[in-house]
């Protein structure tokens, strides 16, 4: 049964999207069949795996409000094992139409469920709210991955999210877990970024994973062509550190032998 990890923060440009899709091609690349539930409106994970989202039949809004079957409209990208659910610009009234159904807080579950067993794992890319999509998701998940921009404003709202996934683990998910807090964006040249991933270890401990994914111009023109980091630059800085995230994960849930992690490791 696959593993669901929720990609979230309600701070804005910390790269959720940025990880959704490459950490998903890294683990297709190490050959784990991964699927993306595009979960946000602006559909960025859709284009930045090569689909137009003007040109999507149907999306996950379907799914959620008209409960079409989503093994129909899965798309299947060009990288390896990498598929993906995607998201239409539609999705921004799903929240209102969902408000009044029964059960709202479990109707992502209800979706993702007709196809867990089909993947290793799934990540959903949620919208930089705490709105009801993303509680629909972290509701669904087994566990949450929250990137932190290593900048001034790095803990701006943290807290809050926080807040937001205890109340959940308390009324709704009691299974969910906190996969990590990912630090993004980070600049070796800058004094204030070394200072931010210092303060987050500081007060995180644990919870950071070791991997830091670092400012990288082809990480940001990569979806200008419709390509995640492993299609575009696959032996780059950032194809190399979302591989390396990609290690982490599947040895936090012992799923890659340390054999196989000393034979593959590339350093950060």
């Amino acid at each position: 049964m696959g593993k669901v990890i929720t990609i979230a923060n309600q701070k804005g440009g910390v790269g959720k999207t940025t990880t959704s899709i490459n950490l998903s091609a890294a683990l297709g690349a190490l050959d784990f069949k991964t699927l993306i539930i595009d979960a946000d409106p602006q559909a960025n994970s859709t284009s930045g795996v090569g689909f137009d989202p003007k040109e999507v039949e149907a999306s996950i809004y379907e799914c959620l409000v008209d409960e079409i079957e989503p093994t129909e409209i899965i798309l299947k990208t060009d990288n390896p094992n990498l598929y993906i659910l995607p998201a239409h610009i539609d999705l921004v009234g799903a929240e209102i139409e969902m408000i009044n159904m029964p059960k709202r807080e479990y109707m992502m579950k209800g979706v993702i469920e007709k196809f867990k067993d089909d993947y290793d794992f799934i990540l959903i890319d949620c919208s930089p709210s705490l709105g009801l999509i993303t509680l629909n998701a972290l509701t669904a998940s087994d566990s949450v991955i929250i990137p932190v921009q290593c900048e001034y404003f790095a803990l701006e709202g943290l807290g809050k999210l926080l807040n937001t996934i205890k109340i959940v683990q308390n009324r709704l998910n009691p299974e969910l877990d906190i996969e990590g807090i990912l630090l993004t964006m980070y600049d070796t040249r800058l004094r204030l970024a070394n200072q931010v991933v210092e303060e987050v270890k500081m007060h995180f401990q644990q919870l950071v994973f070791d991997t830091i994914i670092h400012r990288n111009t082809k990480l940001g023109e990569a979806p200008s062509f419709g390509q995640t980091i492993i299609m575009h630059d696959a032996t780059g800085k950032g194809a190399i550190n979302y591989l390396n995230l990609a290690r982490e994960i599947l040895e936090k849930n012992e799923l890659l032998s340390p054999k196989k992690k000393k034979k593959s490791t590339v350093k950060s």
